[in-house]
């Protein structure tokens, strides 16, 4: 891990906790669009939200197209079939003609701390992942380290538990869970994709051994929001179905398709005035990489899984209007800047890749017309370590959340 990285980091971390600490203490808990549902009262809840993207790169050589797309409709059907027993379900449409059940669980409250929760739930790593509602983020795009590190939107099936300990400033989430697919006939992990086209997504998921995952959020102090993210387990493969006990070669294959997963998490929110400020740190580190890789070869894809991987941003923004008591709008400049390496490390028979290794700036203008539609804008610069120069991309859309 790159120490400075990760030392800038805590201390940026710290200066924000130091700073709150100014001010009296107060709650600070963010909600989503599933947990509002929650918290309604009535019997059926209806909410939901939207984006629509146009993204168009930037060259000097070449002139490129750009592409518009309804990038995403969703909608939210909750039903309380008493005050301790609820249901919510969320139902996504991407790029104006896919299909996706995103969430859908039980919630059954057995103490005022403590809730029971099962079906298919979001894995609650980093921020994104549970809060992607357009509104809740500056940039037209999700950060690109939640898109490979922390494989936003990541739903699996499970149960477990989920609760607010209010004395303490303490919200938790703790599940057992199917794992992310390693091997479906072939080798889906690499390191340009990463694990993300491992999630089963609940949809005719298969189960060799069990994942665990968990988070805990801190918002004790006033302003600032603290989480510490883990999911730790196997990965599944199809070569583990119909498998005798005294197949030893079979076996041996079989395991040879897996790899062990340990992921890390921590992030921080804050916010002062007109101030916003966020930042978030993952790492993953996994097991059996060489067997994996060994084997997945053999499939005919070069399959170049690291060792471990680090992905890091932090962003800062600021609404310029609220000096102006007269305008309820909110414009926020903001400046996000990423960086991500899926070849921390690697194992003893696979070349590290530097076009793995990216640093990715994004600034640009989020545009609140209240605090549930939005109209956003902004630049991405992406360049590899292996690239000379940065890629740019004009970003612009709307967004909004009900």
């Amino acid at each position: 891990m790159n120490k400075t990285i990760f030392l800038t980091f805590i201390f940026v971390l710290s200066t924000m906790f130091t700073f709150s600490q100014i001010a009296d203490t107060s709650n600070n808990q963010y909600l989503n669009s599933a947990e509002m549902m929650l918290n309604y009262n009535g019997k059926l809840g209806i909410g939901g939200y939207g984006e629509v993207h146009y993204n168009q790169p930037i060259s000097n050589d070449i002139k490129e197209s750009g592409t518009v797309d309804v990038h995403r409709m969703v909608m939210f059907l909750g039903y309380n079939f008493s005050k301790k027993t609820q249901f919510v379900s969320e139902i996504e449409f991407e790029y104006a003609k896919e299909l996706w059940v995103e969430q859908v669980f039980l919630q059954h409250k057995i103490h005022k701390f403590v809730n029971f929760r099962a079906g298919l739930m979001l894995v609650p790593m980093g921020i994104i992942n549970e809060y992607h509602e357009p509104t809740t983020f500056n940039g037209v795009e999700r950060p690109v380290i939640d898109n490979k590190l922390s494989l936003s939107t990541w739903r699996e099936i499970g149960l477990g538990f989920t609760g607010n300990i209010y004395p303490a400033s303490l919200k938790y989430q703790v599940y057992i869970m199917n794992g992310l697919s390693s091997y479906d006939g072939k080798g889906i992990f690499n390191g340009s994709q990463a694990l993300r086209e491992g999630r089963l997504k609940g949809s005719k998921a298969y189960v060799n051994s069990p994942s665990y995952t968990g988070k805990i959020e801190y918002y004790g102090i006033k302003n600032l929001n603290i989480g510490f993210s883990a999911y730790f387990g196997e990965s599944q493969s199809k070569l583990h179905s119909k498998l005798h006990n005294d197949s030893a070669n079979l076996k041996l294959k079989a395991d040879s398709s897996v790899v062990g997963i340990s992921m890390l998490g921590i992030d921080a929110r804050y916010h002062f005035k007109g101030l916003e400020v966020r930042g978030q740190l993952n790492y993953t580190s996994f097991s059996n990489t060489e067997q994996y890789n060994i084997f997945t070869r053999t499939t005919g894809k070069n399959n170049d899984l690291g060792k471990s991987m680090l992905g890091y941003y932090i962003e800062a923004g600021y609404n310029v209007f609220r000096h102006f008591a007269n305008i309820k709008e909110e414009l926020v400049p903001f400046v996000r800047y990423e960086y991500y390496n899926t070849h921390q490390s690697v194992d003893n028979i696979t070349v590290r890749n530097n076009s793995y290794k990216n640093t990715i700036i994004t600034t640009g203008l989020s545009f609140r017309l209240n605090k549930n539609s939005v109209i956003k804008a902004d630049m991405q610069f992406i360049k590899p370590e292996s690239a000379i120069e940065y890629t740019e991309t004009f970003n612009a859309g709307i967004g909004f959340m009900f």
